[in-house]
């Protein structure tokens, strides 16, 4: 490399001399180009910073190689940037040494992307009542240290906060994180844990910091998605309600007891990124329960749907009362290249490498290394069990087992590298203990196919890079899906937001895989879920709230649905059962023209046209609550109309819903309906009319549709030339 080096310098200082000057290109031809060089050179005494400058004065010319070098990176690889005309960009490209020269485009593959995918920037119009709003997450507390929960230029907790801080050694609050509770009812705290709200798993620091963390520079995994991080309102307050352990998960008497204090404690929105692996009963359900207290006492509970989609009917958070949120994609995604001997590329998203291979390696298959003095053969060495492979052959090398490894046993046997096969991750990054290549079965026939032509296999697995991903947003194949399971003509879930590889903040009460032998101790953390959209929908509630602090539940989550942006049917084939409404839009559901409002009278109308029981209700609201005849679930006035059928009848139903004027005081709304083949719809009256800021009008929605269709799909928006007022029209054969 220094010899290579020197004859470049020479050959630059001797040319440097008779190029005309570039200062006679005019300023606006130039753009701003990355020039790559590849790897630092191992020549101690050269300057990195001179040699560019010598390199760029071949084509700009000497006078103007200073002015035009905007910065040279030389600390952990070589290269540089330059102000340059798109042929002296074409003259550096064909230089030796140089590997690429590509535009400084505006990438915004960043950390904050989730924000700013859903049109929500950090300098987006915000109320200074922000940092009134107190955002209660019920999770596995919180790791206080984290640079997302500064507390710097926060004034007091506001005085509606009547909370409180479970202090303890080793855990206080501040002014942004203000309460802090702890639940463990009728057990011992589990060993490895804290007796604390501080948060020794990393999925409350997680969720917490991506509703309402702080700004953040230079934060990453690793290198890794390095950018700015920060919640949906970073002025917000936390409330911390730490109800899950590593040993034995959320417990039900832990859920609600973290609900009964959050409830008179003060919080704005509740924050829930959990559930059950089985759908229950709306009040055989803590969540459903907790949310529904909530709701009587102003508060919105965002729920996660769920992690196991993609089977129907798979949601487990879906009352009605709160906000069920689906996972989707953001446009960005996550490259790990594998390069063979053979020069051959191949590249996976589903390994997070935050580790650097600068040489090629060995490249061995586990069954030809198998342990024979403890016993194994070739049959359970190719699976990579534990104790099965032999360390003296194994040390150094990239290993390839057959099946899919989480890393455990190659690397407690020493080895450089690890390639797998993907069996079912659902399209979601992860790391692993050591460099991973993670690909489907078709490219490990190839490279088998390579390894068995050669003696000598060698690869290298690279460091995992951040790529645009043109086709965002898409609901991940884990989000759960609906119908709801309990109400067929109720929509579930409600809304989708973004919930794959997603960065935040994490504990540094463990290292990232929790695998022996990895020390790496993460600050922030990539990982996906429906438990990262959550705080997503979360957050964007609080926003919300900071413009209308008196809105009810029903009104924030009526705005944050009929703002949502249509997603694309072709790229996500479950329609409203993967995504409700559409995906978030935070921006516009602090201005939504029209609300569909509710209250607890109404969700008991619902309660009784679901069956239950007047006496059972009375018992759930306190007062004198009496069922009749004529409650029906679909007239619950709910931004959205679903209608089942059974047997494959032809089904139809009058929705009667109200609406509030929260937009024009004086506006005219048409009603504009869209209905797939199958669908029809009438509304009546087509046109509203408002005289008033908060005037209310009541319409009805008729809809008749067959009753063999998996799915049929409508929309009904009400628009008066400013505001566009969407909601969701779906019908479907339900099973009997």
């Amino acid at each position: 490399m220094a010899p290579r080096l020197s004859w470049i310098l020479l050959i630059t200082l001797a040319c440097s001399t008779v190029l005309v000057s570039g200062s006679a290109v005019p300023e606006e031809e130039r753009e701003v180009y990355i020039v790559y060089m590849g790897d630092l050179p191992k020549a101690g005494d050269i300057s990195i910073s001179s040699f560019h400058t010598n390199m760029l004065q071949e084509v700009v010319g000497s006078s103007d190689a200073s002015k035009y070098l905007v910065h040279s990176y030389k600390r952990s690889f070589n290269g540089f940037v330059a102000k340059l005309t798109k042929d002296q960009m074409k003259r550096l490209s064909g230089m030796k040494g140089v590997v690429s020269v590509f535009p400084n485009k505006k990438m915004q593959l960043h950390t904050t992307r989730s924000w700013d995918f859903m049109g929500l920037p950090l300098k987006a119009q915000r109320n200074t009542t922000e940092s009134d709003i107190i955002v209660g997450v019920l999770d596995t507390g919180i790791w206080p240290e984290s640079a997302s929960f500064s507390d710097k230029g926060f004034g007091p907790p506001p005085s509606k906060w009547k909370g409180t801080c479970q202090t303890s050694a080793n855990f206080t609050c501040n002014n942004k994180i203000i309460g802090a509770r702890y639940y463990h009812i009728g057990g011992s705290i589990p060993v490895g844990e804290f007796e604390s709200a501080r948060d020794a798993q990393g999925h409350g620091t997680h969720t917490a910091s991506t509703a309402t963390g702080g700004v953040v520079d230079d934060a990453s995994l690793f290198g890794i998605a390095s950018g700015t991080a920060r919640g949906g309102v970073p002025s917000a307050r936390i409330a911390v309600y730490k109800i899950c352990w590593a040993d034995n998960g959320c417990k039900s008497a832990d859920i609600l007891a973290a609900f009964d204090d959050a409830i008179v404690d003060g919080v704005d929105v509740i924050s829930l990124s959990l559930g059950a692996s089985l759908f229950a009963d709306y009040f055989e359900d803590p969540i459903a329960i907790g949310a529904f207290h909530s709701m009587k006492n102003g508060i919105l509970t965002s729920n996660s749907a769920g992690n196991f989609g993609p089977d129907p009917a798979s949601v487990t958070n879906f009352s009605p009362w709160a906000l069920s949120v689906a996972a989707s994609t953001i446009d960005r995604n996550f490259l790990t290249k594998l390069v063979l001997g053979d020069n051959h590329v191949y590249q996976d998203s589903i390994s997070l490498n935050t580790f650097e291979m600068k040489d090629m390696l060995p490249l061995i298959n586990a069954a030809d290394v198998p342990n024979k003095a403890g016993g194994f053969t070739g049959t359970e060495s190719r699976f990579c069990f534990a104790d099965s492979l032999d360390v003296s052959l194994v040390g150094g090398k990239i290993l390839y087992c057959e099946g899919f490894s989480h890393g455990w046993t190659p690397l407690a046997a020493g080895a450089a590298g690890l390639v797998i096969v993907d069996e079912g991750s659902s399209g979601c990054a992860f790391p692993f203990p050591l460099p991973t290549s993670c690909l489907d079965a078709s490219n490990i026939t190839k490279i088998l196919q390579y390894m068995n032509s050669t003696r000598k296999a060698t690869a290298k697995i690279e460091g995992t890079i951040a790529v645009e991903e043109e086709s965002a947003p898409i609901v991940g194949s884990f989000s759960a899906r609906g119908p709801n399971p309990i109400t067929s003509d109720i929509l579930s879930p409600d809304i989708t937001a973004p919930g794959v590889e997603i960065l935040a903040a994490w504990t540094e009460a463990k290292t990232l895989t929790d695998v022996p032998g990895d020390k790496r101790v993460a600050k922030y953390n990539i990982i996906s879920g429906t438990s990262m959209s959550c705080p997503h929908a979360s957050g964007a509630a609080a926003y919300v709230k900071s413009f209308h602090p008196t809105w009810s539940p029903a009104a924030i989550k009526s705005a944050l649905m009929t703002t949502a942006i249509p997603m694309n049917v072709k790229t996500n084939t479950d329609l409203e059962f993967a995504y409700g409404a559409g995906h978030l839009n935070p921006v516009k559901a602090a201005n939504p023209g029209l609300v569909y409002d509710a209250g607890a009278a109404d969700y008991i109308k619902f309660l009784c046209g679901q069956g239950y029981s007047t006496e059972n209700l009375r018992l759930i609201t306190g007062d004198y609550t009496t069922c009749t005849t004529n409650e029906t679930v679909w007239d619950l006035n709910i931004p959205s109309f679903t209608l089942s059928s059974r047997d494959g009848k032809t089904v139809t139903h009058t929705f009667t819903r109200t609406v509030t004027n929260v937009g024009s005081a004086v506006s005219t709304y048409k009603g504009k309906v869209t209905a797939s083949p199958g669908l029809t719809v009438r509304v009546e009256p087509s046109v509203l009319t408002f005289k008033s800021a908060g005037q209310k009008l009541t319409f009805t929605v008729t809809a008749t549709a067959a009753g063999n269709e998996r799915i049929l799909s409508g929309s009904l928006v009400w628009d008066d030339g400013g505001f566009q007022v969407r909601s969701p029209i779906v019908a479907y054969a339900s099973k009997p």
